[in-house]
């Protein structure tokens, strides 16, 4: 696995926040306005991902994440030049030089080769449980605030937004729930999860 692939399996939070922006950016296809019938007392829609992705906490935890992923990036980009450098110099070793030698650093380059390849894997498992963690506390937070705002409206019964195809926008209690989260919290302090046995930082 490369050092590229794992850098793009840490940001996906922040995949969904650019894909978000692009979307808003995009210059639409000229098409006729929706005609929304009345809106269904009782029957509100949200989007979880839509306040993960454009509340204030949830674009830190996406710049965030960036970080760290550009942290493991650097950590692992020496070792993987290292690694590189030592497998052209073998390949570009005399024919008629000394093979016992050669032999002892091909040994010592693939139980290198293998030792960052776990590594690489250990990394990539941490982003992912750093990036679930911080989701989860954007969860918390929401929960209480979806409560407020389907109680506020009067709703009966609340389905995702994904889920339906079309609903009228006034049913919907997300930009409540993002007003409500970016007065809650804006940002709250993480770091890399550690899956080796080495204390995490406070969160």
């Amino acid at each position: 696995m490369s050092v590229k692939q794992i850098s793009a399996a840490m940001v996906a939070l922040a995949a969904l926040v650019a894909g978000q922006a692009q979307a808003q950016t995009a210059a639409p296809a000229a098409a006729p306005a929706v005609r929304h019938g009345a809106p269904i007392a009782g029957l509100c829609t949200l989007s979880p991902e839509a306040v993960a992705g454009t509340s204030t906490v949830g674009k830190y935890v996406s710049t965030r994440l960036q970080q760290i992923a550009a942290q493991v990036n650097a950590e692992l980009a020496g070792e993987k030049t290292a690694i590189d450098n030592e497998a052209k110099a073998l390949q570009a070793a005399p024919q008629g030089g000394d093979q016992a030698a050669l032999q002892s650093r091909l040994t010592a380059l693939q139980t290198r080769a293998e030792a960052f390849n776990r590594k690489a894997g250990q990394r990539e498992q941490e982003i992912q449980a750093t990036e679930q963690k911080a989701l989860a506390r954007i969860s918390t937070e929401m929960n209480p605030l979806v409560r407020q705002a389907y109680e506020a409206k009067g709703c009966a019964i609340l389905l995702q937004r994904e889920a339906v195809l079309m609903a009228n926008p006034a049913s919907d209690i997300t930009p409540a729930v993002v007003t409500a989260l970016n007065a809650k919290i804006t940002q709250f302090t993480f770091d890399r999860e550690r899956l080796d046995g080495a204390a995490a930082a406070p969160k």
